[in-house]
């Protein structure tokens, strides 16, 4: 019998049978007449799309890409009946600081892959050794290979629960934490479930509101200014135009699995109109704002796992505990329990295309670190990993 507490090393290899079978669908996929606008305002493009699928099937490199990432050392183990599959690289530097980053939703972490060997190691990347980190990067429970969901669900609190036994698995006694999109969730959490070692949490990929909350009232916030104005407008944008993927997963998660699971064109859709709409507003396409196999790497692990179904079941059980989470909030006791530990450090990095305001965020001005930058977006780690590198360095120096 499998020990529960074990870690195992584990290698990305994807059967032939599955690359083949991939290729074929995508061939022979059914494509719908050209809509009489055929633009973004009404999702993919057809002719974008066709020519996105086709480089999937003849011009993508599935094989480089899985031997790239099989040299970041991986693992799996099991906590509480989830299994759970991590990136896991020690730094060559003995005082380096452990660090756990986890991604958000329509990703895995393919998204840090460009982050990885710099925090690890920043001597051998043009950086400061006394910068370095343990680097930990979990696929969160039904993405990629961390799969099938177990019988407990998803929900953040039990996934933040879940990251204070892999680090304590790991050895590490005390560490930080990143998170963006869902993971600033968990990062966001794990002081309230492992108080004692968490040293600091940084957030990204937040936003101005949540998704089904009221839409922000300029007219009300006195003050704004003029790139604050503008993150509300998106937010606001988003809120009346951008939820209808937010709404499938967390109300019919099962009738869209159909549609992900056997269509690898339908799964390409799903995810790259999220690269379009989140992403630097200055880049017009989705591969000027990332790199195009990085993109169709991280598409193809959701393909390859069956993780665009499981995902959105993982939407839709996160979605309920997070409405049980706000009644909390409501009744007060969520905020008590807030109040009765002042928690550690907090770090905020806002992207161009991000709709987080300091103002609604930070009201009291407890966060400690805030930064504001006029490039990239929700993907920061992919879209400006220089730059996110840089403020999780920042955050961290008086951490350690």
């Amino acid at each position: 019998m499998t020990n529960q507490s074990e870690i195992r090393p584990f290698r990305i290899e994807v059967p032939q049978a599955d690359l083949d079978d991939l290729r074929s669908r995508l061939a022979g996929t059914r494509w719908p007449v050209r809509p009489r606008v055929d633009d973004w305002s009404r999702g993919v493009p057809v002719d974008y799309l066709q020519g996105l699928a086709g480089y999937w099937a003849t011009g993508f490199d599935w094989r480089a890409q899985e031997a790239a990432l099989n040299e970041i050392p991986q693992f799996m183990t099991d906590i509480d009946g989830q299994p759970i599959h991590f990136f896991h690289m020690r730094s060559p530097e003995p005082d380096a600081l452990p660090l756990i980053l986890t991604h958000g939703w329509p990703s895995s972490p393919v998204e840090f892959a460009r982050l990885i060997g710099p925090l690890a190691d920043p001597r051998a990347h043009g950086g400061d050794p006394a910068d370095a980190f343990h680097v930990v990067v979990p696929s969160l429970p039904g993405y990629g290979f961390s799969n099938p969901i177990g019988e407990a669900g998803f929900n953040l609190f039990g996934v933040a629960r879940s990251w204070a036994e892999l680090m304590n698995r790991l050895g590490y006694e005390r560490y930080a934490a990143q998170g963006t999109d869902v993971g600033s969730g968990v990062a966001g959490m794990l002081p309230m479930v492992d108080p004692q070692r968490v040293a600091g949490v940084h957030l990204s990929g937040t936003g101005a509101s949540t998704p089904f909350g009221p839409a922000v009232g300029l007219d009300g916030l006195v003050g704004l200014s003029a790139a604050d104005r503008a993150r509300a407008e998106r937010f606001n944008r988003f809120r009346d135009e951008g939820l209808g993927y937010l709404t499938l997963q967390s109300t019919r998660p099962q009738t869209l699995a159909y549609s992900l699971n056997d269509s690898p064109v339908g799964q390409l859709a799903w995810i790259v109109e999220k690269f379009y709409e989140w992403t630097d507003p200055a880049a017009k396409l989705p591969e000027e704002a990332v790199d195009r196999d990085q993109l169709l790497t991280n598409i193809s692990i959701f393909w390859f796992t069956g993780s665009g179904a499981s995902a959105a079941h993982a939407v839709y059980e996160g979605m309920q505990a997070w409405r049980a989470f706000a009644a909390q909030q409501e009744s007060g006791e969520v905020q008590r329990r807030q109040d009765e530990q002042a928690g550690p450090p907090t770090g905020v990095a806002v992207f161009a295309a991000d709709s987080t305001i300091r103002s609604l965020m930070d009201p009291l001005g407890k966060i400690e670190h805030w930064s504001e930058y006029d490039r990239g977006g929700h993907f920061a780690a992919m879209e400006v990993p220089d730059l996110l590198t840089d403020d999780i360095r920042t955050f961290c120096r008086p951490l350690r």
